[in-house]
């Protein structure tokens, strides 16, 4: 009898040993795939920035170009108004609405969005719109990137591996804003850059904490203000930068595990 119940444990032991072995198996593959995914689309996007030339308006100044009568040019776009390196990505999936860069982090994607009609579609799907536990970067359905909205909201999950939005943890920590404070984000159409000016933690839980998403365009100037006083009296640390009615601001959002349903929020305000 004993025997045989010690057969069984055994059994149940190696059965949880090999599921779990292959969840984190599964977990690394899945990972690795995606990276590479998302290093073929900056190569994509970086390849287009640099090397395809438009027709001049004018004399070049510069080296001979390689075609009479071209040159290349700073910020090159096609029919519609997108930005040359973002056309290619653009036509292999319309949803994509931007890129999203951080210098010394592992934040480098594009930036996808939906309607309201598809809210958060990219929390589990990739790129390609698969299946994926990392889902893609992506904005806020009721936020206008064009016009744009004075808050944009761009969620990210907190991955294990380092991957998506786990990069703005260090950002909880001052030494990380004085290294590198600036964020760039291309719309389809401009590119901007932004500067971090408050980061905090908050619960996401209806009535426990700051619906900083909830707030997209000011309906006065009070509005505006208030929101970004909240913003800095969460702030793990003074950055001594306050945005102005009028300024644009983003709020890059991940998970955070020391509250219950906590979130990590990076917010940054438009400086060129």
């Amino acid at each position: 009898m004993k025997k045989a119940l010690y057969v069984i444990v055994i059994m149940i032991l190696i059965i949880a040993f090999c599921v779990s072995a292959f969840l984190v198996a599964r977990y690394v593959l899945e990972g690795k795939k995606q990276a590479d995914r998302y290093e073929d689309l900056a190569n994509i996007k970086n390849q287009a920035q640099t090397s395809v030339p438009t027709q001049a308006t004018k004399p070049s100044t510069a080296t001979e170009p390689s075609k009479p009568g071209f040159e290349v040019i700073s910020d090159p776009t096609v029919e519609g108004g997108i930005l040359l390196d973002y056309a290619e990505l653009h036509d292999m999936n319309p949803d994509l609405a931007g890129w999203i860069k951080i210098e010394g982090t592992k934040v480098d994607y594009p930036v996808m969005q939906t309607s309201t009609n598809n809210k958060d579609y990219y929390l589990k799907r990739d790129f390609d719109k698969q299946d994926s536990v990392r889902g893609c970067i992506y904005a806020r359905e009721e936020c206008d990137l064009d016009k744009p909205s004075d808050n944009i909201t761009i969620y990210g999950h907190n991955m294990a591996d380092g991957s998506m939005f786990h990069s703005l943890m260090s950002y909880t920590e001052k030494s990380a804003w004085d290294y590198n404070s600036l964020i760039f984000f291309d719309t389809l159409k401009e590119r901007h850059i932004y500067k971090i000016f408050s980061v905090f933690k908050t619960s996401a839980n209806a009535g426990k904490g700051f619906s900083y998403h909830q707030f997209v365009d000011a309906q006065n100037e009070t509005e505006f203000n208030d929101f970004v006083t909240n913003c800095k009296n969460l702030s793990f640390y003074d950055t001594g930068i306050t945005p102005k009615y009028g300024d644009k601001i983003i709020c890059l959002s991940t998970c955070e595990y020391t509250l219950n349903n906590g979130r990590l929020v990076v917010a940054a305000v438009r400086i060129s």
